[in-house]
C-alpha cells in the first residue's frame, strides 16, 4: 500500500469517525448562532424554488463538517457567512481547529461536486455556497 493511499484512508477513517461521534455527540452552534430561531423562512424565500429537504440536505453538510448537532441545522441564514461562524468558534487566529472547514471542503465536492476552493473568500455566505451546489450537477446528499 502506498503512503497516498495510507494517508487517503487515514483521512477517510478520521472524517467518518467525527461524523459518526457528531451524529451521536455533536456540539452546540456558538453565539449568537445557537440562540436564534429558525431559518427556514428565510431560506424559502432566498430560493424559492428549492425544496426544504435540498436546504436541509445541504445544512447537513455543514453541520456535519463542524460537528453541530444536526437539529441545529437550521440556525444559520442564507446571509450568514460561513468564516462567521468559524471565528465564533475560534475567536484567536493562529490556534488549533478541527479542520471543519477543510472537511467542508471535501463534503462539498463528494455531495455535490462543487470544489470550495474555487468559490472561497472570507465573504462566502451559505447562500452563495447553497447557490453553487444547487447549480451544480448534483450527485445527491449522503447525509
Amino acid at each position: 500500500m502506498s503512503a497516498l493511499t495510507t494517508v487517503l484512508l487515514a483521512l477517510a477513517l478520521f472524517v467518518s469517525a467525527g461524523l459518526a461521534w457528531n451524529h451521536f455527540f455533536g456540539g452546540f452552534a456558538p453565539a449568537p448562532f445557537g440562540s436564534r430561531s429558525c431559518q427556514g423562512t428565510a431560506w424559502k424565500r432566498a430560493f424559492p424554488a428549492a425544496s426544504k429537504e435540498q436546504i436541509r440536505g445541504f445544512l447537513s453538510t455543514f453541520t456535519d463538517s463542524f460537528a453541530f448537532r444536526a437539529s441545529e441545522r437550521l440556525q444559520f441564514a442564507p446571509d450568514d457567512r460561513i468564516m462567521s461562524v468559524y471565528r465564533a468558534m475560534y475567536p484567536d487566529s493562529g490556534g488549533m481547529d478541527a479542520l471543519e472547514l477543510e472537511t467542508l471542503a471535501m463534503l462539498t465536492e463528494r455531495r455535490y461536486g462543487v470544489r470550495l476552493a474555487e468559490l472561497w473568500s472570507d465573504r462566502l455566505t451559505f447562500g452563495e455556497l447553497f447557490a453553487a451546489c444547487a447549480g451544480s450537477n448534483s450527485r445527491g446528499s449522503d447525509a
